[in-house]
């Protein structure tokens, strides 16, 4: 049996979630090697919207260096390049946004510094609170966590699943469910290319269907949008009780000025991608497109000062 050559980020949580995703595959029986790739963005190049996180990983996979590239789902762009398929989805840890620093957003006190590198988690703030302080706060999770502690920010928001991947739970002084997730976030995705069968189905082998159901609406309704990493958006969508889906949904500028939010539930069966699409209409419907336009001009530099939000729950 030859050996499955697993392609990861070369980041402290990307190995771990590698890692983690070969031990799936050793548990079904195959010979797993995991290779270290150093991306653009782990060199800190900006090659436009988040390809500096996996086009050296889909070089590999297109050299026949690599068998499965192993990436953070809300780090793969929403079109992949000829060629490629997302052929696996192992089951998602918790999407949700963690508070560190704090035991709650409302225990903050008015113009405390909150910090982030997310233009999304920004928007999300300020629109919730504007009269907090959000700056740009950058680096690994050990990092932020150390610029927390040395008094850089009275909180930092990071995201709960590598927070926990790494052993750093203790860090977490509340889980901000009011805050929509990146779309993605807490899921890995197994990407190959698509005429290897045998990475396809080993892949497919530990693919959770719950977890792969409810990134495809998430990465349906990005497509939809057009939406960039210049973009505050928010997707989180879960499976029901009742085997349907529920969508969680956030357009904003950057800044927390203007902002929509949209939840939409659909009965079981209904087809993950479709029902997507019909999220990111609504949205469109509700004015997101000048959003979109606004926020892609902002997004581009700097978050802006907060001023005060006039948000359209839909």
């Amino acid at each position: 049996m030859s050996v499955l050559r697993i392609g990861t980020r070369a980041s402290a949580l990307a190995l771990v979630q590698a890692e983690h995703v070969a031990s799936l595959l050793r548990d079904g029986g195959a010979q797993v090697e995991v290779i270290p790739i150093t991306t653009s963005g782990d060199r800190g190049r900006l090659l436009g919207d988040k390809s500096r996180w996996v086009k050296e990983l889909e070089a590999a996979l297109l050299a026949d260096e690599v068998d499965v590239a192993v990436h953070s789902a809300k780090d793969v762009p929403a079109e992949l390049p000829d060629g490629f398929v997302l052929a696996g989805v192992p089951a998602r840890a918790d999407a949700r946004d963690a508070l560190c620093g704090a035991a709650s957003l409302e225990q903050l006190p008015d113009g405390a510094v909150v910090g982030t590198s997310s233009l999304r988690r920004a928007a999300e703030l300020r629109a919730l609170r504007p009269d907090l302080g959000v700056v740009a706060l950058r680096g690994n999770v050990d990092t932020r966590l150390r610029k927390l502690a040395d008094g850089q920010a009275a909180a930092i928001v990071l995201a709960v699943a590598g927070l926990e991947r790494l052993d750093r739970g203790a860090a977490i002084g509340a889980v901000l469910d009011q805050l929509v997730p990146a779309p993605g976030q807490g899921a890995l995705a197994l990407e190959t290319r698509a005429d290897d069968d045998r990475a396809r189905a080993a892949a497919a082998a530990i693919t959770d269907a719950d977890a792969a159901a409810c990134l495809a609406a998430e990465r349906a309704l990005v497509r939809r949008l057009g939406a960039t990493c210049h973009t505050p958006l928010g997707a989180h969508a879960v499976r029901t009780a009742d085997g349907g889906l529920r969508l969680r949904s956030f357009v904003g500028l950057p800044d927390g000025s203007a902002w929509l939010r949209d939840e939409l539930s659909a009965a079981a069966g209904i087809d993950p991608e479709t029902f997507g699409v019909a999220a990111g209409t609504r949205l469109l419907a509700a004015g997101a497109a000048e959003l979109l336009a606004r926020a892609e001009q902002a997004g581009a530099g700097s978050p802006p000062p907060a001023s005060t939000p006039e948000g359209v729950p839909l």
